[in-house]
């Protein structure tokens, strides 16, 4: 998968000391692997709320400049509380909870359609009508014959 995620990305949410505290140092993993793992499943469960009306691949194969700040921030925020899971699900500490529940929140609503992602590309109107709950169709125009 792409790497959507730069290390240099989670310095604005979390300390460099407390994530190498996070990620295990005896364990045959690296600790690369365990915060690849962690990125790939928070752009999966992401990808899940938003390809209805957006195109995720595009989304998450943007790099640099091109990615989108809120969504970056959404997927750093599901990363670091999956990496907290990994430690310890129990001594999670309320701020990761509140995130990772603020973005499920966020992507909810942007599922639901009540908000949008400025600047994002959205699929085409036909695969996004595919994709809709709600489908308006009539009957075939007849002819009126008195």
């Amino acid at each position: 998968m792409s790497r959507f995620i730069q290390e240099t990305d989670y310095d604005a949410s979390i300390h460099r000391e407390i994530l190498d505290a996070l990620l295990r140092h005896d364990s045959d993993t690296s600790d690369e692997a365990i915060v690849h793992i962690c990125e790939d499943r928070a752009i999966e469960e992401m990808r899940g709320y938003l390809d209805k009306f957006y195109d995720t691949d595009a989304i998450f194969n943007a790099t640099g400049e091109e990615r989108n700040q809120l969504v970056l921030m959404m997927a750093v925020d599901i990363a670091v509380y999956h990496i907290f899971c990994q430690h310890n699900p129990y001594k999670i500490s309320e701020i990761r909870k509140e995130r990772y529940n603020r973005a499920i929140d966020w992507l909810k609503a942007v599922a639901a359609g009540k908000i949008t992602i400025a600047n994002a590309p959205r699929l085409p109107e036909e695969e996004a009508a595919a994709a809709s709950p709600w489908r308006l169709e009539s009957n075939e125009l007849r002819g009126c014959h008195f």
